[in-house]
């Protein structure tokens, strides 16, 4: 394991075997915790994370993909002491120049003309007001997004998630029509050169330099759901850049481009997801539309803006906004002094501490090495993403790509998390390592990673050899 100087204070509360039955008796029984025994952490830094035994572990999911900047960043932590001995809350019918700083610095960030922020507090929020925005706006009611998408799991949000293991049988969603995913890797047709990642699916195409017919054949798709389940006229259309919960899907180059052009057709307006995507995760953009050469009407943000601490927005124009004023739109806490000071210190620390060039470099490197192992072991179906956003998809093989069954993904994942490595899972099966670690992990750390999990899958296959 890579060299920590940081030393975790001594663990003092109660033991753990407390911890777990308060857990069990105490905390909503729908927050399943990872692991066979679950993880009892006690202190972070960077990308670093220490149990209650001290046992540190490198984080490779960085809380969902939060803690962009690293756990306890030291300027960010620095600000927010900073902060809570000056003022912790006030409301926005006041004005506090901590507001009025970040947003200025978050818009220079944006292209014209999204200029206008509304701050609230988690990505089911934003993704709430967005569509909000989108009806008052265009008048109409419908709005489309992509199956195996996660907008947010509030009422009104659970109708754009479009994931089976997040709907409760209630009736949610009014207005919102799901369309074909275009994935390249498991969908109906993909191909050799259709992503954006410098790692490409196995499977074989015929398209000539400059061409998809996957990318075409999804969009008559995307247009077959146009003629078939809305109106003329339609609010609009939400997509994640690439999609997170999903296992770091990605669609053909070329794709969201033309989804766009065709949404602005109809009426609607377009928003760009950028929860997960967002500042400078991709390596190659600060913002994950940008790689598709799209101009969204509307972005929403959360979870990295924070760092941890609860904070979303979204951004648009003002022509857009203007529909919002015939009705208040407020919330209590978003855009308090205390987020807004953390969030200028998360875009300073991306800036002062080169995290988007970090992630395309060892994000890059991650991605090429990962790749090997596909080529070596049949069970790593895919290997895709950008930057520190990576997806490697497991499967029974590589020919039927049916994924891998749970209980052998889950042996995997728990040999990584025994040797010192925390992964996400995700995909409509969790058959899909999500690998999303604070931006500033460094290429050390990313071969330790690498070996780990190289590990781990050979573990996976002498198992399945003693079991014939």
């Amino acid at each position: 394991m890579p060299p920590c100087d940081f030393v975790p204070d001594k663990y003092e509360s109660y033991p753990y075997e407390d911890m777990l039955k308060i857990r069990k008796q105490n905390v909503s029984p729908s927050l399943t915790p990872y692991y066979k025994k679950p993880l009892l952490l006690h202190q972070g830094r960077m990308q670093w994370l220490f149990d209650h035994e001290g046992r540190r572990y490198l984080d490779l999911f960085a809380g969902i993909a939060t803690a962009g900047v690293g756990h306890c960043h030291p300027k960010v932590t620095a600000a927010a002491q900073k902060q809570l001995g000056r003022l912790w809350h006030t409301s926005s019918v006041y004005m506090h120049p901590a507001v009025q700083e970040y947003t200025k610095k978050l818009t220079s960030l944006l292209p014209d003309p999204l200029k206008v922020i509304y701050l609230t507090n988690s990505g089911s929020e934003a993704n709430d007001l967005a569509m909000i925005m989108a009806r008052l706006y265009t008048g109409s009611f419908d709005i489309i997004s992509f199956r195996g998408g996660y907008h947010g799991n509030s009422p009104y949000t659970m109708g754009l998630t479009s994931i089976g293991n997040y709907k409760h049988g209630l009736p949610n969603g009014i207005g919102c029509q799901t369309t074909m995913l275009p994935d390249v890797f498991r969908g109906p047709w993909g191909g050799s050169r259709c992503r954006d990642s410098p790692v490409q699916t196995i499977r074989k195409c015929s398209c000539s330099p400059g061409s998809c017919q996957a990318k075409d054949r999804y969009i008559e798709q995307f247009k077959d759901t146009l003629a078939t389940c809305v109106p003329k006229k339609i609010a609009g259309f939400f997509a994640e850049p690439i999609q997170g919960v999903n296992g770091t899907v990605q669609y053909p180059m070329g794709f969201l481009k033309e989804a766009f052009e065709i949404v602005h057709e109809r009426g609607g307006i377009c928003i760009s997801d950028e929860v997960q995507t967002g500042l400078g995760r991709t390596g190659s953009h600060f913002w994950g539309f940008e790689g598709h050469g799209v101009e969204p009407d509307i972005v929403t943000l959360a979870k990295g803006i924070g760092n941890g601490f609860p904070m979303a927005a979204v951004i648009t124009t003002a022509e857009i906004a203007a529909s919002v004023t015939q009705g208040l739109s407020f919330n209590t806490f978003g855009g308090n002094p205390m987020a807004c000071v953390v969030g200028s210190a998360v875009l300073d620390a991306i800036v002062e501490d080169g995290l988007q060039k970090n992630c395309e470099a060892v994000g890059t490197h991650l991605l090429l090495e990962f790749a090997k192992l596909r080529d070596e072991f049949e069970i790593v179906g895919d290997v895709r993403g950008k930057g520190l956003m990576i997806g490697i998809e497991m499967v029974k093989d590589k020919d039927s790509r049916q994924p891998l069954p749970t209980e052998e993904v889950n042996e995997i994942f728990e040999d990584c998390k025994d040797m010192g490595v925390l992964l996400g899972k995700g995909g409509l099966h969790f058959q899909t390592f999500r690998i999303k670690p604070p931006m500033c992990i460094t290429k050390e750390d990313a071969d330790f990673a690498v070996e780990v999990f190289h590990t781990a899958l050979a573990r996976h296959k002498e198992r399945m050899a003693t079991a014939k």
